[in-house]
This record gives C-alpha cells, sequence and structure tokens, in this order.
C-alpha cells in the first residue's frame, strides 16, 4: 500500500508540477534519508506505446534516389518546413513534422549523423548524475529532464528493437557508507522511469560482482550496484530516423550545404523574414534555392554559424564542449556488462561500455573550438586511461598501445538567449525565433532527440501560422524496426547461407529490411558460407554485389 501510495503522490506531481513542487522535494528528502523507494513490485517490462493511427507511407518499398531527392528540392515551389541539418535532432525534426503531414525537406552538408550524433556514449539513458543533482540541490527543473529522458528512453527502445537493447551497468563501491547512499540512489532512479523501468537495480556481494566482472579491482571493493539504462547504435539509428522521414515523404539530401537564407519583407509590418535557403550540391557543384515557410536551425555545434546568416550581430550562444572516447579490446570488460565511475578523480563521470566484442570508455569534457573534423586530444585519452586503471586489477596492463581507436564529438552546450543571465550555460535544451523567424533548436542530449524535434514543431507550426496537427512521433516505428524479431537472424543462416555472425550483425544493422541486404550480397565461391564474402576476415562487414551497371 505504501509502495502505491507514493507511486500516486508523484503521478499527482506531475500532473500539476508548481502545485505539488514542495511535496515533491519532501518526497525526495525522505526518500533519501530513509532509503524508501517504492519500485520492488515493478515488473522489467518496456513501455508500449503507439503512434496515434495509421499514416501513410508514400515510399514504403523503394526509396527515391539522391537525384529524386535534389530535383523535388529544386522543383517545389514552397515547403513548409526546411530543416537544416542531419544529425539526430535535425531528422527527427523532419520526422516530426512530415508525419503532421508537413510538406518537409531537409538537407545536411555532410553525411548523415557525420558529426556528434555518431560520437556519442552509445546510452539511451536518463541521466543518473542529472538525478543525483536534482536529489542534492532539490532541484524539480532536472527532476523533470531526467523523467523526460526517461520516458524517451522506453520509447526509444520500442521504435527501434534491432538498433537498440537495455544494457546492464555496474557501479563499483569501495566504502561502505556508499552502499545506501548509491543503492537509495539508483533506486530512485527506477522510481521515476514508473512502469517504464527497464529492469529494477539491484545489490552485489563482492563475490559475485567480481564473478560477473573479474577485470575488477579486488582491493577495498564492498560489493556493487547494478542498474539498467539502454545502449543503442547512434549513427544507424539517426540514419534510421532520416530514412523513416524520407518514406513517410520528406524530401531530403546529404552533401547538400546551405550558402545564405533567402529572406523576403513581411506583406503586413514590412519587416524581413527568413523564407528558405540557397544551397549548394557538394558533389556537383550546382546551386539552387530552396523555399520554404519556415526554416529551422538544427546544426549542433554549427548553430551560431547559421544564425549569423540571418543576423550578422547575433551574440553566440553555442559554447561547444569536447567528448572524447577510446576504444580497446573486447578482454577490458565482460561481453554484457557496463561499468560506470560515477566520481572520477576531477569529479566528472566515466562510463565503460562493451561495443562491437570491443570496450568503449568515455567520456571527457572539456572546451573546444567548433571544427567539423575533431580530434581527440591526447591529455585527454591519457585521462580516460589512468581513470580505467583505477578500476582494473592490477594483473591488467592497461597500455597506451591498447587504445585501437579515439573519436572526439562537440556536445553544443547553449546559453538561452533569452536569460538575463548570458554566461548562464542551459542545461537542457532552448528553441529560439530570430526576428526574421528563423527557428534554431540548440543543445539537450541524444535521447531526448524526439521530445526536442516535437517541442521545435510545435513552436514552428504556432510562430509561423503552419496548419498541422499534434506530434503523431511516439511509438512510431523506425526504418527496419517493425519486422524484426530477436531470431530473425536464424532465417538468415538458413535462407541465405550466412555465417552466424554475419547474419547477426545483418538483423542488428538493417532489423526487417536485412532479406534486402542479404540479397546483394556477394557469392563466396566456398562450400560455406555460401554467400557474404567478408571486406576483413576479422569483422562482419560483407563485399556487395557489383550491379550490372555499375563501373568494371
Amino acid at each position: 500500500m505504501l509502495q502505491a501510495y507514493g507511486i500516486s503522490i508523484l503521478d499527482c506531481i506531475f500532473k500539476e508540477p508548481k502545485a505539488y513542487c514542495n511535496v515533491f522535494d519532501h518526497i525526495v528528502l525522505l526518500c533519501s534519508i530513509f532509503c524508501f523507494v517504492p519500485v520492488g513490485y515493478v515488473q522489467a517490462r518496456l513501455a508500449y506505446v503507439e503512434a496515434q493511427g495509421e499514416l501513410k507511407v508514400p515510399f514504403k518499398d523503394a526509396l527515391p534516389t539522391r537525384e529524386e531527392q535534389l530535383s523535388t528540392l529544386r522543383n517545389t515551389e514552397e515547403f513548409d518546413v526546411l530543416v537544416v541539418g542531419g544529425g539526430a535532432t535535425g531528422s527527427g525534426c523532419a520526422l516530426d513534422a512530415v508525419t503532421r503531414n508537413l510538406k518537409t525537406a531537409l538537407v545536411e552538408r555532410s553525411d548523415f549523423s557525420s558529426g556528434t550524433s555518431s560520437r556519442s556514449t552509445k546510452l539511451i539513458h536518463g541521466g543518473v548524475r542529472y538525478l543525483q543533482k536534482a536529489i542534492m540541490k532539490l532541484d524539480y527543473e532536472q527532476y523533470m529532464m531526467v523523467k523526460e529522458a526517461l520516458h524517451e528512453r522506453a520509447n526509444l527502445l520500442n521504435i527501434a528493437p534491432h538498433l537498440s537493447a537495455p544494457l546492464p551497468i555496474m557501479l563499483p563501491v569501495y566504502k561502505w557508507w556508499q552502499l545506501p547512499y548509491y543503492w537509495a540512489g539508483i533506486k530512485m532512479y527506477d522510481l521515476v522511469a514508473g512502469s517504464q523501468c527497464l529492469k529494477s537495480s539491484y545489490v552485489l556481494s563482492k563475490s559475485k560482482a567480481l564473478e560477473l566482472f573479474p577485470m575488477l579491482k579486488k582491493d577495498k571493493l564492498v560489493g556493487a550496484i547494478v542498474y539498467y539504462d539502454g545502449q543503442h547504435n547512434d549513427a544507424r539509428m539517426n540514419l534510421a530516423i532520416a530514412l523513416t522521414a524520407a518514406r513517410h515523404g520528406a524530401a531530403i539530401a546529404n552533401y547538400t550545404e546551405v550558402v545564405h537564407l533567402l529572406k523576403k519583407p513581411d506583406p503586413k509590418t514590412g519587416q524581413e523574414k527568413v523564407c528558405g535557403a540557397h544551397c549548394r550540391d557538394i558533389i556537383t557543384g550546382q546551386e539552387f534555392d530552396v523555399r520554404a515557410r519556415c526554416v529551422i536551425n538544427a546544426t549542433g555545434p554549427f548553430t551560431d554559424s547559421l544564425r549569423k546568416m540571418d543576423n550578422q550581430k547575433t551574440a553566440n550562444i553555442c559554447q561547444p564542449s569536447a567528448g572524447v572516447h577510446i576504444v580497446i579490446p573486447g578482454y577490458y570488460s565482460p561481453d554484457n556488462m557496463g561499468l560506470l565511475d560515477p566520481a572520477t578523480s576531477d569529479g566528472r563521470v566515466i562510463f565503460f561500455l562493451p561495443w562491437e566484442k570491443m570496450t568503449v570508455a568515455g567520456t571527457t569534457d572539456t572546451p573546444t573550438e567548433v571544427t567539423a573534423h575533431p580530434i581527440p586530444v591526447e591529455d585527454d585519452i591519457n585521462f580516460i586511461l589512468s581513470e580505467v586503471r583505477n578500476y582494473l586489477s592490477p594483473d591488467v596492463e592497461v597500455r597506451r598501445g591498447d587504445v585501437l581507436a579515439a573519436w572526439s564529438g562537440i556536445r553544443p552546450l547553449v546559453t538561452d538567449p533569452n536569460s538575463k543571465d548570458t554566461q548562464s550555460i542551459c542545461r537542457n535544451h532552448i528553441v529560439n525565433i530570430s526576428d526574421s523567424g528563423l527557428i534554431t533548436i540548440a543543445g539537450g542530449k541524444w535521447t531526448t532527440y524526439r521530445s526536442m524535434a516535437e517541442e521545435t514543431l510545435d513552436t514552428a507550426i504556432k510562430a509561423h501560422n503552419l496548419s498541422a496537427g499534434p506530434s503523431r512521433t511516439v511509438g512510431l516505428m523506425l526504418d527496419g524496426g517493425k519486422d524484426w524479431t530477436p531470431t530473425l537472424y536464424i532465417r538468415l543462416v538458413q535462407d541465405y547461407g550466412l555465417e552466424n555472425e554475419v547474419a547477426q550483425h545483418l538483423a542488428a544493422t538493417y532489423g526487417g529490411r536485412a532479406f534486402e541486404v542479404a540479397k546483394m550480397a556477394q557469392v563466396t565461391g566456398k562450400r560455406w558460407p555460401i554467400v557474404g564474402k567478408r571486406l576483413v576476415s576479422e569483422f562482419p562487414y560483407i563485399e556487395k554485389i557489383r550491379e550490372l551497371s555499375d563501373p568494371a
């Protein structure tokens, strides 16, 4: 009864946040002090969500070619929405717009997910550290940010099951007093997720923790806490969002850059208003205009570049921060268990996660300059290695030579241009409308791309008097997700004669569309596997059969 009462109180808070803000503060304090976290009855399941009604999918089977998409961009008299930027947020905006029956266009100057969206920690999470700050500082805004992210986590795991999955993450504890402290915090994380909790967290003894994560440092280890978050293939997820938008009728093109914004005077006020963009096809050099009633700036770290195309005098709002990750051999971590270092030597958080039979460790958070191709700094790489050493057994020699790869992603932290304190960094995201009508969405995190897109389109529809209904992207399956099953790879092995590892890779990458890829696989010339000639023997990436139209 007490557990149910706790949940009902939080439900009331969510419905009337202002009225119940003080109640929330007291509940959080009670939960933190007495370790009362009513989530024991929550079953381990994902929230099932559905898009409202059936949507038309003009390109359900075959997608338009890039040339056809460019032709649509050039020849359409006027779009309702033009999105600039093909990262997670930009692609999400395009999908949100086109599923509201708005005539939608998107241009990306490089490749989809070529920037920050493909250089993340690969996690779909609410943010344990944000919840810690919310509890310690009684910060209601931080709490709601975590609540929103956990809702989006459940949705993303549901709409792209082939690209995402729950991942257990271990938090090792080396001091007795930290055990109840961390346990209470992680249980609160489960509570905030509510019915969308992936699986209840639990405590491990020292021996059990070492059994599951044998590389851990044994000295002074008290035990561990395991909680669950989501893990995803960020680059493929981004591409799936863009493909889904294209299938629903959005005209999208990569390697198409904005040269300058188009403007025309408002007939009522005479003020110059943004009405599109002059674009260049980077591959051919051809230039053309794309006209739209509304232009959305979703360019991530390059937010200020497009804002200055609109108004040279506008102040910068982006404060770029570099997040470096390293890839080390898979023997540094178990295949199905991550690790969280909650308090590094400089107060940051480091994740240590299994990924594609390797281990990914990161991230850092250091100020940087905006560049299209950020390069990891040696100091950041050594910092991550140093933190890894602190948690691994002395038997495991952590060497610089074991770093197989490293990448740096630029996180676009932003200041709110409408805030009086222009130096204060916004913890979440901002949606801004310029005097000329340019809509800018900046900041935020990967997990909340969908809700950010929804808010952006709500703002755009209101500001530009567009005729559209509510967002329909909650529960909308992404490309490849609908026909995927955990055993789909077996059919690929049986029907096409693929190796087991290659079949699993295709199923996990393309979902229900893996069969279309298998049909294009190169014949090996061997008895087994029949098809699926590997590009490199160590990895499951295969050659595509040469089409008749391909050059010799």
